[in-house]
C-alpha cells in the first residue's frame, strides 16, 4: 500500500503562487506516474497536471497551462505542484494520485493509490 500525503494548500489572493507537495511512502517511488487532481464543490474531480516516471514527460490541463507546473524529486519521493497566476476559479481540494504504468493518464480511475487532498482557496 503507497501512502500519499499532500501539504501547502491554503487561502491566497488571485494573482498570488502556491507550491504544493506530495510525499510518498513507497519504497520506489520512481516507478509511479504521479498526477495531481482537484475537485471544486459540487463539481466532479478533474485531472490538473501529470508526470512520468522519470519526470521527462508532462501534461497539463488547458484551463492551467502555463501557470502550473509539475515536478517531481525521486530522491525524496515528493512530487510538487507550483502554482503562479491562481485564480478565483482554481479554489478547490488537491489530491495527487499515482498509478503504475508507463502513461500519464488524465482519467482518475487509471490512477491506484489518492492522497487525502488539501484545500486551496483562491480569494479575489
Amino acid at each position: 500500500q503507497v501512502q500519499l500525503v499532500e501539504s501547502g494548500g491554503g487561502l491566497v489572493q488571485a494573482g498570488g503562487s502556491l507550491r504544493l507537495s506530495c510525499a510518498s511512502s513507497a519504497s520506489i517511488f520512481g516507478i509511479y506516474v504521479m498526477g495531481w487532481f482537484r475537485q471544486a464543490p459540487g463539481k466532479e474531480r478533474e485531472f490538473v497536471a501529470g508526470i512520468s516516471q522519470s519526470g521527462g514527460l508532462t501534461d497539463y490541463a488547458d484551463s492551467v497551462k502555463g501557470r502550473f507546473a509539475i515536478a517531481r524529486d525521486n530522491a525524496k519521493n515528493t512530487v510538487y505542484l507550483q502554482m503562479n497566476s491562481l485564480k478565483s476559479e482554481d479554489t478547490a481540494a488537491y489530491y495527487c494520485a499515482a498509478r503504475m504504468g508507463t502513461i500519464v493518464e488524465r482519467n482518475t480511475a487509471k490512477y491506484d493509490y489518492w492522497g487525502q487532498g488539501t484545500q486551496v482557496t483562491v480569494s479575489s
